[in-house]
């Protein structure tokens, strides 16, 4: 390993996984800290955020387990103040945290709306509103904001708020990086696209009754002919976090086997 992320310290929201394997969030953690990284580990469900620490501490890694609700800026804040006083430091921000919901925009509720639209997009403000000033202070940071090919590009399903959301938090990665830009800090996005995650099966239940039939849609529809996984969207990350990106910010980096490239 070549220990990229040596005494920075990372913090994951969204370091969990909805069931068995790999998602990106749990994966992402898992290499910052075999890069070196001190990680927090933040889920809304202790229990994934757990499972993720003792992965990371049982290569020899150091982690904190901690909980939160991302809609929430006191859990936020509560976390953040937990990393300070344990590290004394924030250098990287990982927003892997985000929802969807079936619907357009005539049959999507007011509610179904603000509930995506406050996941997706307000915790991604509520975690730079809190840490933005600690990296500011340090002169150095780099966050990496998990977007989706679905804020560029329209995939089969109407998930109004979630491509909304998902466009939403491109523009407001790069206004962050342009405003921090002179600051030491980077800002960009990773854009996933058809992956084999966890929570795939949970996200797709209600369109398919086969989950092999549907493994196979989603593998012929890249021109690489296959899914990515939590790995794929992890080392992308990684590199954004490292100093091997300290030239680039305000990018949007999709991660999808060239799927953004075709056009039907």
């Amino acid at each position: 390993m070549a220990r990229r992320l040596e005494n920075r310290v990372a913090v994951v929201f969204g370091a969990g996984s909805v069931g068995e394997g790999w998602g990106n969030g749990k994966a992402a953690a898992v290499l910052y800290a075999r890069e070196g990284a001190k990680v927090a580990c933040i889920d809304l469900k202790a229990a994934a955020a757990e499972a993720t620490r003792d992965i990371i501490e049982s290569e020899g890694g150091t982690a904190l387990a901690l909980t939160a609700n991302v809609t929430s800026f006191d859990d936020i804040t509560a976390v953040v103040d937990r990393v300070v006083d344990e590290w004394g430091q924030i250098d990287v921000l990982h927003n892997n945290v985000g929802t969807n919901s079936e619907g357009g925009p005539v049959d999507t509720s007011e509610a179904e709306w603000d509930r995506v639209m406050n996941i997706n997009l307000k915790s991604m403000f509520l975690t730079c509103k809190a840490i933005l000033p600690i990296m500011e202070a340090q002169r150095r940071g780099s966050i990496v904001n998990i977007s989706s090919l679905a804020s560029i590009r329209y995939l089969n399903f109407n998930y109004i708020s979630y491509y909304a959301s998902k466009a939403a938090v491109n523009h407001f990665t790069r206004a962050v990086a342009l405003q921090y830009a002179d600051k030491g800090i980077r800002a960009n996005t990773v854009l996933p696209g058809l992956m084999d995650t966890p929570h795939i099966y949970e996200a797709m239940k209600a369109h398919y009754s086969d989950f092999t039939a549907m493994r196979e849609q989603r593998a012929a529809t890249p021109p690489m002919k296959r899914m990515g996984d939590g790995w794929d969207i992890a080392h992308a990350a990684l590199f954004l976090a490292s100093d091997e990106a300290k030239y680039i910010t305000g990018i949007d980096l999709p991660v999808d086997g060239g799927l953004h490239c075709k056009t039907h």
